[in-house]
């Protein structure tokens, strides 16, 4: 997972828990439902393909046996997360607004760490990004957890265990105190056991940003990718489109 504003501790000192967190074990019904479009979008089938904002590569672990994956996240800690988790795939350590590899994949994709740009120009940075590392004809697919149209307040829950005896908890609790600007909020709260017993609760508070449905499209056109968008089982929008 990407940030884009300041080091949250859980892309840096307690990345470790990621695999508690959020398992690829998660996002086998998403990488399902969205490999169609990843392998049929661009005008010929695709070999390869950039991740941006990759986090600790839970969907990623799904992708990897059908294309030659490139994984990029602002991250360091995180990016040696998802090494551990996919050690086949190259990964590079990079901002998503400003990367350049100098060379293009057959399709570049940006799950929710999008959700990390919280101005209109980091979005479009981020666009560019991709537009720029896709060749012409690839794919390009955006998925943002909600747009302006779909935000609501929220709250979830999980956690799991680990063999050498930790486990995680956690409740992700979402919501907009000023509907007239670009952003969120969204709390995260942890209860870590450590293998020794030892118990650590933690919080904190990220911004996200939220854009109209009709700013997404507009700025995938101004970034040469002709896009359209789907509401998938979950309510999101997903955004997928072929390089000019």
């Amino acid at each position: 997972m990407q940030c884009m504003a300041r080091p949250f501790r859980m892309y840096t000192d307690l990345a470790e828990w990621w695999p508690l967190l959020s398992p690829a074990s998660e996002y086998e019904e998403e990488a399902a439902d969205l490999l169609p479009e990843l392998l049929g979008t661009a005008d010929a089938p695709p070999r390869t393909l950039l991740e941006l904002g990759a986090g600790g590569g839970s969907l990623a672990w799904h992708l990897k046996a059908h294309l030659r994956l490139t994984l990029t996240d602002l991250s360091p800690e995180m990016v040696a997360v998802s090494q551990a988790v996919n050690p086949e795939c190259e990964h590079v350590v990079g901002d998503m607004r400003t990367l350049d590899l100098g060379r293009t994949f057959d399709v570049v994709l940006i799950h929710d760490a999008i959700m990390y740009a919280t101005t209109p120009a980091d979005a479009q940075a981020a666009l560019a990004t991709a537009a720029r590392h896709c060749r012409p004809g690839g794919a390009v697919m955006v998925i943002p957890d909600s747009v302006a149209e779909t935000l609501e307040p929220d709250t979830h829950n999980g956690g799991s265990d680990a063999p050498d005896g930790r486990g995680l908890r956690f409740i992700e609790w979402s919501w907009d105190p000023d509907p007239a600007d670009d952003t969120f909020e969204t709390v995260y709260a942890f209860v870590l056991r450590r293998a020794d017993g030892t118990i650590e609760v933690t919080h904190e508070v990220h911004t996200n940003g939220i854009f109209p449905r009709g700013s997404w499209l507009a700025w995938l056109g101004e970034a040469g990718i002709d896009a359209t968008a789907r509401t998938d089982q979950w309510g999101r929008d997903v955004f997928v489109g072929r390089r000019r």
